[in-house]
């Protein structure tokens, strides 16, 4: 059995590190350097760095502020926000970053998946999902529908049929993003996270909604997530991800220590 892995989220807006809550009213609150070095540090498994204006303002990702954080340290780091090439994707892995994370271009044009898949390896290739719980339609039977440019455009498409499309297209792992749940700190959206998991092969990282220890445990096991991606507890201090790990520890979950 893998170990699962407890990831911090940097969403990074003009260079800052910013936080949301349901995807509006976004501050800055820090330093995403800063903050990178004290995870990393504290033990942390992994890193995902979201330039969340990117593809709503039409720009590339910063390269600097990813060199920057590549430089700091020294865990697998996946980097998404504005990725629509295979160009752009080899930047980002020039730049320091291990995994590139696809999402709003990859819903416009599937087949960027498949092209960056083929070019930098499925492994390295993760679909990012913003997906909002909305009323069962024909359109949407699951009742979770996919958003893109920063949970500005809902798209028509349901989320459980997109994260098999994105298995099937050559996407190597899923972070499914509940935009109902993002900052509100009051626990992963389970049903969500629960029904992609069971119905894909690649790992499932779950986003939004963490606000104690309790809902990672949760997650992981009646959520049947790979991964927990962690943002707000961490960024204010709530938590620090030593914590978080001895937690998930003492609850029996299989988590990798480094103390």
């Amino acid at each position: 059995m893998l170990s699962k892995r407890v990831i911090a989220c940097l969403d990074v807006r003009d260079g800052k590190l910013a936080k949301s809550v349901k995807f509006v009213d976004t501050k800055d609150i820090g330093d995403p350097v800063h903050k990178a070095r004290e995870y990393y540090e504290d033990g942390l498994d992994e890193l995902v760095f979201y330039d969340i204006t990117a593809s709503s303002d039409r720009r590339g990702i910063m390269l600097d502020v990813v060199e920057r954080v590549a430089e700091q340290v020294f865990i697998p780091l996946s980097v998404g926000g504005g990725v629509r090439t295979v160009a752009d994707a080899t930047d980002l892995r020039l730049a320091g970053a291990e995994k590139i994370n696809v999402n709003s271009a990859a819903v416009q044009r599937p087949a960027l998946i498949s092209e960056c898949a083929e070019a930098i390896g499925n492994q390295n290739v993760v679909l990012s999902m913003d997906v909002l719980r909305v009323p069962v339609s024909e359109r949407i039977p699951s009742g979770y529908e996919i958003v893109i440019n920063g949970g500005r455009k809902p798209m028509g498409i349901d989320a459980l049929w997109w994260a098999k499309e994105g298995e099937r297209l050559g996407a190597g792992e899923l972070v499914v993003n509940s935009i109902d749940a993002d900052g509100t700190r009051d626990g992963y959206e389970l049903t969500l996270t629960a029904r992609i998991s069971k119905s894909v092969r690649i790992p499932v990282i779950a986003s939004g909604g963490a606000g104690k220890p309790e809902h990672l445990h949760d997650v992981l096991t009646t959520g049947a997530a790979d991964a927990a991606l962690v943002a707000s507890m961490v960024h204010y201090g709530d938590y620090k991800v030593s914590q978080l790990k001895q937690y998930l520890h003492g609850r029996g979950d299989k988590v990798r220590l480094s103390w």
